[in-house]
């Protein structure tokens, strides 16, 4: 059998040019079409030659054999995603230009792969010498230098290969110095030469002449992280508090230099705050991900507290350190807890507290009189400050500690002889267990069990040593549970830092709201190093992922007749009721506090009435007519009746629970309260405009239903184009209307764009140009929308366009409004704008999202795995390898193709360390292909690649406990033990329970 390269392609549909009719049929690089078989234990291709004559093949191999090289005219356009390959036409391909005679005699001699070598190496030569400071092209010789080894065969040629591409990245940082792009380079090509210990030597030796560097830092802990045979959890934090430290210690350094009173800070300034909250947020997430839950959340409690609650005092950071320890180690609560109400104001009533305690005193002395023996003392004690009492702070937790040590040891210190004893009679022979431990894969798996148990319902720090119960009280396993519970201040001093920039404390709120699972409107792009370092570092779905992912799989599912599987259900959910329920508990009180410092915050305040919603749903405490965060949001509007962006909120989570009237009356009654507001408040209008225009479009259903939707839409937005004051809806608004609202938009829109190209783009800007399209969208018809979005995007510059969440967002809703028209437009009209996109927010999944609802009906499956195979071979992430995946398990894709899928990506340097990749295709073999032996081998593959997932350990527990013995699963668990993972749970309780 031989299978020829190319196919002639005659027929006439889809999108492209005639220069792209000719396609690749079987092409070994692309992504979802080859169906190839895959070794699971070395993701390589069993038989990469099947389809090739033995002769032809080792013709191919010969690396002097010369191949004529045949280029596509200049005339012709070639489509992004077919560059892999050159089209021509049949018989067209010398004749057609005979201006190109020469070139064409020269091709027609061919080059071997030994010329190609030395003309491309003759060339890089030339080039780096002519320009030693083009970073670029000394990092294309050394990637040039992996394309060369990858052809080689013998193992000596291709080390002497590596070494070459180690001497050019050498010489190239040599010469840049300061350049992290080849160092990164240069310490990533070490890797795959020298040991883990000198690999770890050269890291720190790098990172201590670029202490201040977010991205070395962020590459050196991922390396740490992932060198299975040095991982320990008490090793990768220590290398976070170095890097905190250090990050810290730049902003420091940098702040100095500065004037402490200007005001708006440097923005570099700004972006190294804004690194080091995310640096800490990892740290958290590294601490969930291995066990320790509440040190994860005592983290967040800290910095929030000593960042954004801190005192205004003037203080060194060392005196604040010690007067912050004098709070954490006190009773007073921590953020997100009853009754907290943030470090400053708790240490005010503390000192008024104090103050009263010693008139009292002085008081009650005075009044017996007599000896005068306290008096020098007490007058002592009045000149002590709060700030002085601080210091002893550490002692007093030191003695707590101290004797509820000397309490477990009393405790533990029975006989022996009368443990083993009663284990005995409960049934437990001690020696046996040492020796066989459990032998029972069932009792393995309750302990699975109640570890997932313990995980989700211990994610709280308890409080101090002093409030915990007598042992007397408690029995030994709650005791010691607590105790592991117990966050202290030495636990967390480390990683504390004081932040100067509203964007920085903003950053650090948004993303505690983020990380403990609430729903928050998009704050940030999806370019930011946030959003990649979230999506690498994903164990399991989030909401938003989650919607997105089932979208697509009910899209595929209308118009496929297999029966496919949705990605999310690979997975299961995320977390219990309960668990829900207390953390939207804690995070409505925490998110409560911070309104108090960042007020009139609309994501924040919209996050907060979904938190409520949730927690009220869960406790199933509201009824079915009413909204259940109606009582919270009464409650905050009436603290602050002028909040337009809190109603507009309230308003659409009434809109949501299908109480359109009451929505429309709180719009209504925003709307028409905006005249006698200060000029900063009407500022504000255009959000709620569009959210009222949006709400009632999105409560259209039926054709009378959508009339009067539609026209109260126009209503609504002819008064923000025109600028007049808002009068309730009455009737379908005049042509005389609409056109003076249509004008007013293009006023409008002109001031916008003046200031957009200056790089000036806010919320309100954005609100106002979806209006405007919105507006043309009811009024005339798409085409004015889709002139005025393209037009205002055209007046910014792409790199400011990529950066930019609020044009993320329009563009969404540019995407948006294209696939509520899409069977009215042609593929090409709709496939430009996604092409853009994807070129600006290649990490977006509502663009991923709408890309297979648009093109699933319009092209063939191959083409759109063909589309995939480009992205992920340009920009590789999770986010399209989801949802590539997503794509063929809900068609009903075949083995080979979808654990090809999973291959490849787990081949990738940046996404081998993707926990929920790995996760995904052990449910995959376990739950789909019901291949428990091919599960198992991935699963080793898995924890060696991530060490530090607690939950990628449990899987083998939970999924994999009939194929792995209950000697396999006792060694797991020590293993776990050894990396410091936080296991909760002794294989001996679960035995003295079965006993």
């Amino acid at each position: 059998m031989n299978v020829p390269r190319y196919k002639l392609d005659n027929s006439q549909r889809g999108f492209e040019s005639g220069s792209t009719k000719l396609y690749l049929r079987n092409r070994r690089g692309s992504m979802l079409e080859a169906e190839i078989d895959v070794n699971s234990l070395d993701g390589k291709a069993k038989s990469d030659n099947r389809y090739w004559y033995a002769k032809n093949a080792a013709m191919e191999r010969n690396k002097n054999f010369r191949r004529i090289r045949l280029s596509a005219s200049s005339r012709e356009a070639v489509d992004s995603c077919f560059d892999r390959f050159i089209p021509l036409e049949e018989g067209e391909a010398v004749q057609e230009s005979e201006e190109e005679d020469v070139e064409s005699k020269e091709s027609v001699v061919g080059t071997s792969w030994e010329d190609e070598v030395l003309n491309k190496t003759r060339e890089f030569n030339r080039q780096t010498r002519e320009r030693p400071h083009d970073e670029k092209a000394w990092l294309a010789f050394a990637d040039f230098q992996d394309k060369v080894s990858s052809m080689q065969s013998q193992k000596g040629v291709r080390l002497q290969t590596l070494e070459k591409k180690i001497s050019i990245l050498e010489k190239a940082f040599e010469l840049n110095p300061d350049s992290e792009d080849l160092l990164l380079a240069l310490l990533k090509a070490y890797r795959s030469r020298d040991s883990a210990d000198v690999l770890i030597s050269r890291w720190e030796k790098a990172l201590m002449q670029n202490s201040s560097s977010y991205k070395l830092w962020r590459e050196f802990l991922r390396v740490v992280q992932g060198e299975f045979s040095r991982f320990k959890v008490s090793e990768v934090r220590k290398m976070y508090s170095y890097a905190i430290q250090a990050l810290f210690s730049a902003c420091s350094k940098r702040h100095r230099q500065m004037d402490a009173t200007s005001e708006p800070l440097d923005s570099a300034l700004i972006q190294q705050e804004l690194v080091l909250v995310d640096m800490l947020v990892s740290l958290c997430r590294f601490e969930w991900q291995a066990g320790y839950r509440e040190l994860a959340t005592a983290l967040f409690q800290a910095e929030m507290e000593y960042s954004i609650f801190s005192p205004s005092l003037l203080l060194s950071e060392q005196s604040k350190l010690r007067l912050f320890e004098h709070f954490w180690s006190s009773n007073g609560a921590r953020v997100g807890e009853e009754g907290a109400f943030g470090w400053s104001l708790w240490l005010e009533k503390e000192e008024e507290h104090r103050q009263k305690m010693l008139k009292e005193e002085s008081s009650d002395d005075n009044d017996v009189g007599g000896w005068t023996g306290w008096t020098e003392q007490l007058s002592d004690r009045k000149e002590d400050s709060i700030i002085a009492s601080a210091n002893t702070g550490e002692g007093d937790v030191n003695r707590d500690r101290e004797g509820l040590d000397e309490e477990m040891e009393d405790e533990n210190g029975m006989p022996e002889d009368d443990t083993e004893a009663m284990l005995n009679l409960l049934g437990i022979d001690v020696d046996a267990a040492a020796s066989d431990e459990v032998k029972d894969t069932s009792t393995w798996v309750k302990w699975f069990e109640e570890e997932v148990s313990r995980d989700q319902n211990q994610w709280m720090p308890t409080r101090k040593a002093g409030e915990l119960s007598s042992v007397d009280e408690m029995g030994e396993r709650e005791d010691e549970e607590q105790l592991s519970s117990l966050v202290l201040y030495e636990d967390i001093n480390g990683y504390l830092f004081s932040l100067r920039s509203n964007e920085a404390r903003l950053s650090l709120v948004y993303q505690f709201v983020d990380f403990f699972g609430a729903n928050i409107s998009p704050w940030t792009s999806s370019n930011s190093l946030w959003w990649i370092e979230k999506i690498n570092s994903l164990e399991t779905l989030s909401d938003s992922m989650l919607e997105n992912l089932r979208n697509v799989h009910e899209c595929l599912s209308k118009s496929d007749s297999a029966n496919g599987f949705s990605l999310g259900s690979l997975l299961g959910s995320n977390s219990d009721i309960s668990m829900r329920t207390e953390m939207m508990k804690f995070l409505r009180n925490a998110i409560l506090l911070c309104l108090n410092v960042f007020p009139r915050n609309y994501i924040l305040e919209e996050a907060v009435l979904v938190a409520e919603e949730l927690f009220v749903t869960n406790m199933k405490t509201c009824e079915v007519a009413t909204t259940p965060c109606q009582a919270l949001a009464k409650r905050l509007l009436k603290s602050d009746r002028q909040d337009l962006l809190l109603c507009g909120v309230y308003a659409q989570r009434e809109a949501a629970s299908g109480n359109m009237k009451h929505a429309r009356r709180i719009f209504d009654m925003a709307l028409t309260s905006i005249c006698g507001l200060p000029k900063e408040l009407q500022d504000n209008s255009p959000l709620l405009y569009l959210w009222y225009a949006e709400s009632e479009v999105a409560n259209s259903s039926g054709s009378s239903r959508e009339t009067e939707s539609s026209s109260r839409a126009m209503h609504i937005l002819c008064y923000l184009g025109s600028g007049l004051a808002y009068v309730p809806y009455s009737s379908q608004p005049s042509s005389m209307q609409i056109l003076r609202a249509r004008q007013g938009f293009r006023e409008k829109l002109k001031k916008i764009q003046s200031l957009w190209s200056h790089g000036v783009t806010d919320d309100q800007s954005a609100a106002l140009v979806c209006s405007a399209a919105l507006f043309e969208e009811l009024t005339n018809d798409l085409s004015g929308a889709v002139e005025i979005l393209e037009h205002m995007f055209s007046s910014v510059l792409p790199g400011r366009r990529s950066q930019s969440h609020q044009l993320e967002i329009l563009f969404n809703y540019y995407v948006r409004m294209l696939q509520r028209h899409q069977d009215d437009l042609t593929l090409s009209k709709l496939w430009n704008p996604i092409s853009e996109g994807m070129q600006l927010y290649p990490l977006s999944p509502e663009l991923y999202q709408a890309l297979i609802d648009i093109c699933n009906h319009r092209m063939t499956s191959h083409r759109l795995r063909m589309m995939f195979d480009d992205y992920s071979r340009k920009t590789p992430s999770v986010v399209v390898w989801l949802f590539a995946l997503s794509y063929e398990l809900s068609r009903g894709g075949s083995l080979h193709r979808i654990r090809g899928l999973f291959e490849r990506a787990l081949a990738q340097d940046t996404l081998n360390s993707s926990v929920i990749l790995w996760r995904c295709y052990i449910a995959y073999e376990i739950d789909i292909a019901h291949n428990p032996s091919a599960a198992r081998r991935i699963y080793f593959r898995a924890i060696n690649a991530c060490p530090w997932s607690k939950k990628l350990w449990l899987d083998g527990f939970g999924k994999l406990s009939t194929v792995l013995t209950a000697k396999e699963m006792s060694d797991l668990q020590e293993v776990m033990r050894d990396k410091e993972l936080n296991i909760r749970t002794d294989i001996y309780e679960i035995l003295l329970l079965q006993g």
